[in-house]
């Protein structure tokens, strides 16, 4: 049976529909909004895979080409790996939902949300976050999200595993104390392994041989851990790496630190640590994206890097996952209010951040380190920019925010709230949150301990580097920008491109011509672009009435010569207009090839050019022989 309600919202009709399709999976919700449909289901499994004691939640977008009328591109012609869009809407789409699962249930759950027809408003990500919500709630599957009417179902029970109080006793006896005294430890690396030293120790004191046993251990260690972590905080103000709620990690920043780069920087906060570079590129390294809702290019990209090593693991190397392309892109948002407009700076800029070290926070040292090295660059960014995660220990009423969170407090804590801005203000936000939600209250509280925070981390940064350096890189290419008539862009590309490629060759350059008439000459010296400019406004000079020119005779004629005075234009000197005496032939002044200075007379209507050479000669003196006065044809 269809069930389906109907509502008006900012102009445009939202539909949300169920029981017509997907009707095998436990939720699904046809959304349509405007002429945008998505498909969000949403299944559980019915039993827990063996030693699962988290959420195994995926949340999956995808964007059908045929949505949009597209075929996709490539050689196989279908859709591939998921693009960075899919991937940051699959992340927004789980962030809001994770927390209101409950408490032990640890059942495999994938939520699926497919864009099945786009009307190109840019809003398919929104009704897809809508549609999955809506999913979630009508399925079976305990959700603490909104209560829709006509066609829920009752929800699963969650029975809490269930741990002797035996065990239970007998864990915390063994390890409270080891805990306590682990979790000072300020070294991450040995902070950590001292933590499952202890677990070990418990293992194998207690004989879990049995998987069960061995899984009800762990469980009520990382209870104990969680516990006496957020003790610590909230009854006496005290973090793992004993700073206070509101300290900051001690901030270093290097700049310059590689030598053949275009800029580059060292960030490190802690045992966090960003090597951020920056490479200057041209119109050729602008990024396409084909999107749904159409084509566009980036000329600012930021790419974030989490190899193994920065955590103290050996894993394979694979392509980006969601986690880098998420962390990218808040990194990216961040800094793109600060980058100069392509008409200021038209330059395509790349900024990779490698993270060399992790606890916490990488992706805010991201933020530090690219804005310094793009100031390294000599990138005139409008201000530095930085970044800080606010974190959140909230049992009942006792609330402490803490400043700049170590991974453990991300791990134990309540939420991760990212923040990044100027010294005047945010740039952007990201907040992951376990709890159902915080007060207005608790938000001014952190934005305002955050934007402190900021401040202290912009100070430190100045140290080091306090505006963008005036000169760009003897390692970077020097771009230079020209603007020509729309119509004498086919003076500059010539017949197939010829024109071009001479200009290109001969001075070394990278020319890109846009219809606009805009020209970027991109060199590795300014001498080949000054070279490569001259030739392209000889190519495009408009001619100017009054003018003296150097022009070069193509073809001699009984009533006078056609003089080419810029490329590809030629104007008419009249007989009459050679020299000051009587001509009796053009031959006996000039010849075919001869350089001759002409004066512009005028450019009729339509575009003919009148020229005279007598008019660009010095006049004759007053003792040389007068011509007798003559008559010549019309045109002189």
């Amino acid at each position: 049976m269809v069930h389906a309600i109907e509502m008006d919202l900012a102009g445009r009709r939202l539909r949300l529909e169920t029981g017509r399709v997907a009707k095998q999976a436990d939720g699904a919700v046809l959304a349509t909004y405007g002429d945008t449909v998505v498909l969000a289901t949403a299944v559980g499994s019915q039993t827990v895979r063996p030693g699962i004691d988290f959420l195994p939640l995926t949340v999956d977008y995808q964007e059908k080409a045929y949505a949009a009328g597209k075929i996709p591109g490539g050689y196989f012609k279908r859709e591939g790996r998921p693009s960075e869009k899919e991937v940051l809407t699959s992340r927004l789409i789980d962030r809001p939902m994770r927390p209101l699962f409950p408490e032990g249930y640890y059942y495999e759950t994938q939520v699926i949300a497919s864009v099945l027809s786009a009307d190109q408003t840019g809003s398919s990500d929104v009704v897809g976050i809508t549609a999955a919500s809506a999913a979630l709630t009508l399925s079976d599957i305990p959700f603490g999200g909104p209560v829709a009417g006509q066609a829920g179902r009752p929800k699963r029970t969650v029975v809490a595993e269930k741990i002797a109080p035996a065990l239970s006793d007998a864990v915390r006896q063994l390890v409270a104390g080891p805990i306590r005294d682990a979790i000072l430890i300020p070294n991450k690396s040995a902070r950590q392994e001292r933590l499952g030293q202890i677990l070990e120790d418990a293992i194998e004191k207690l004989k879990a041989d049995d998987p069960d046993r061995s899984r009800h251990i762990k469980l009520v260690f990382h209870s104990l851990e969680y516990t006496e972590v957020r003790n610590m905080i909230l009854e006496r103000g005290v973090r793992a790496d004993g700073r206070g709620p509101t300290d900051i990690r001690t901030v270093t920043c290097e700049v310059g630190v590689l030598p053949r780069t275009h800029g580059s920087a060292l960030f490190t906060r802690g045992e966090t640590q960003s090597l951020a570079v920056v490479t200057l590129g041209t119109t050729e390294d602008e990024q396409r994206i084909d999107a749904l809702e159409g084509e566009y290019y980036r000329t600012f990209m930021l790419h974030y890097n989490f190899p193994p090593f920065s955590v103290g693991e050996a894993r394979p190397l694979r392509s980006p996952g969601r986690r880098e392309v998420g962390h990218g892109a808040l990194a990216e948002r961040a800094l793109r209010p600060v980058i100069p407009s392509k008409e200021s700076f038209p330059y395509t800029l790349r900024l990779v951040s490698d993270i060399l070290e992790s606890n916490g926070s990488s992706s805010m040292a991201t933020v530090c380190g690219g804005a310094l090295a793009l100031m390294d660059a000599g990138v005139p960014i409008k201000e530095p920019v930085a970044g800080i995660a606010m974190g959140l220990i909230k049992e009942g009423e006792r609330v402490m925010v803490l400043s700049d969170i170590l991974g453990l407090e991300d791990h134990l804590g309540d939420m991760d709230f990212k923040v990044t801005g100027t010294k005047h203000g945010v740039t952007a936000l990201q907040m992951d949150i376990k709890i159902a939600g915080i007060t207005p209250k608790l938000m001014r509280q952190a934005l305002d301990q955050a934007r402190k925070g900021r401040l202290y981390i912009l100070e430190r940064m100045a140290e080091a580097l306090p505006r963008a350096r005036p000169n760009l890189s003897p390692f970077a290419p020097r771009i230079f920008m020209l603007k020509i008539k729309q119509d004498r862009i086919r003076d500059v590309i010539g017949p197939g491109g010829k024109m071009i490629r001479s200009i290109i060759a001969d001075c070394g350059v990278k020319i890109n011509v846009e219809d606009t008439g805009d020209i970027s000459i991109a060199a590795v010296d300014e001498a080949s672009a000054k070279k490569a400019i001259e030739m392209i406004n000889r190519l495009t000079e408009e001619v100017e009435v009054g003018k003296i020119y150097l022009g070069t005779v193509r073809k001699i004629m009984d009533f006078g010569a056609f003089v080419e005075i810029l490329p590809g234009t030629d104007g008419l000197v009249h007989i009459s207009q050679l020299a000051h005496h009587r001509v009796k032939s053009v031959s006996d002044e000039v010849k075919e090839g001869d350089q001759v200075m002409v004066k512009v007379l005028e450019i009729d209507k339509q575009g003919k050019i009148r020229l005279s050479r007598k008019e660009a000669m010095a006049p004759p003196s007053a003792s040389s022989p007068k011509e007798p006065a003559t008559g010549y044809p019309p045109g002189g």
